[in-house]
């Protein structure tokens, strides 16, 4: 692959987010977590994450209501399954997550396309292609196993892009992830909400691809089947695909042991629009929750179930009926 973007160097982090005062409680969260990163970076990778994980797998199944809500999802997802299958999952979910924050502090360490660089990737061969042509794409993907891997690969193989985020709640922790990401990732980096609205359009503009997570719940999104529930979802990347005729490109990651991950940068969705803005933003947007939904099916244990995804008390959707033409 080639090295990374030669502009990197040269694009300004953005701002931490600034609609929220610095308090005492912001301050003290804060020194918690650099107390955490410099413990995490004292002890080493590999350490840190089974620490941690091990931590959370024994402490989060605890936290109540935040495991029933995931235990709540599973078993709406899974409905065939036992409770002890639903509790092992839920234990995964905290596991996963525990280490997630442990490799925090050593996202420098996972170098895909290196010997030894702990990441594996599928696909490589797309990201050349974009790389290769005129026009950029739309990559989308959840938080599966851990997400800040997608980011690193598209920065090792070279590939011109943006990556969208959601901002910290503390403003100190907001600005400490900005520059972890920024060290090790695109620096062209995009807040979700109204700040970042006008830099995704400047992004493609720019001929850079975007890398989105798409997976959680938007309460000013469209209504669309979620792992057979109508969930309300982000039509961001559908709409921005649509507009500037690009492809979209799901991503997948996938812990292989300890800190060690595979990256599968899938084919681009099928998907030919009818010329009906509206109905083609809800049918990719559709397309996009069914490809996200069959990855989470293959590795629940990786997903982040603890996520208020649903309304309560949805009822289940109807599966889709396809047109004589193939089109839902």
């Amino acid at each position: 692959m080639s090295t990374p973007a030669l502009d990197q160097d040269t694009v300004a982090l953005p701002e931490r987010r600034s609609n929220r005062p610095v308090t005492l409680t912001h301050r003290l969260e804060y020194a918690l977590v650099l107390s955490l990163v410099g413990l995490f970076r004292l002890i080493g990778l590999d350490a840190a994450s089974a620490l941690a994980g091990g931590f959370m797998g024994a402490v989060g199944p605890r936290l109540r209501p935040l495991s029933r809500r995931a235990e709540d999802n599973l078993r709406a997802a899974f409905p065939d399954w036992s409770d002890a299958q639903i509790r092992d999952a839920t234990r995964q979910v905290w596991t996963n997550l525990g280490r997630v924050g442990a490799e925090f502090a050593h996202l420098e360490k996972f170098r895909p396309f290196e010997d030894g660089g702990r990441v594996s990737v599928d696909g490589a061969q797309t990201l050349r292609a974009v790389n290769a042509g005129n026009r950029p794409a739309i990559f989308v993907s959840g938080h599966f196993a851990n997400w800040e891997i997608m980011s690193i690969v598209f920065h090792r193989a070279g590939l011109r892009y943006g990556v969208v985020y959601r901002a910290a709640n503390n403003p100190l922790v907001d600005e400490l992830i900005i520059n972890k990401r920024g060290a090790v990732m695109s620096r062209w980096q995009i807040p979700k909400g109204k700040r970042g609205g006008r830099a995704l359009m400047e992004t493609l503009k720019a001929g850079r691809s975007l890398a989105m997570l798409v997976d959680q719940k938007l309460n000013d999104g469209i209504a669309v089947p979620f792992m057979g529930r109508e969930a309300m979802t982000a039509p961001a990347a559908a709409r921005l695909a649509l507009k500037f005729r690009l492809p979209i490109i799901p991503v997948s990651i996938e812990r292989t042991g300890g800190a060690r991950f595979h990256v599968r940068v899938h084919d681009p969705l099928n998907f030919t629009p009818s010329g009906d803005t509206g109905a083609d933003v809800y049918e990719l947007t559709r397309a996009i929750n069914e490809k996200l939904e069959a990855l989470i099916r293959e590795r629940p244990g990786e997903w982040l179930w603890l996520h208020r995804r649903w309304p309560k008390d949805a009822p289940p959707t109807p599966p889709a009926r396809k047109a004589p033409d193939g089109r839902r």
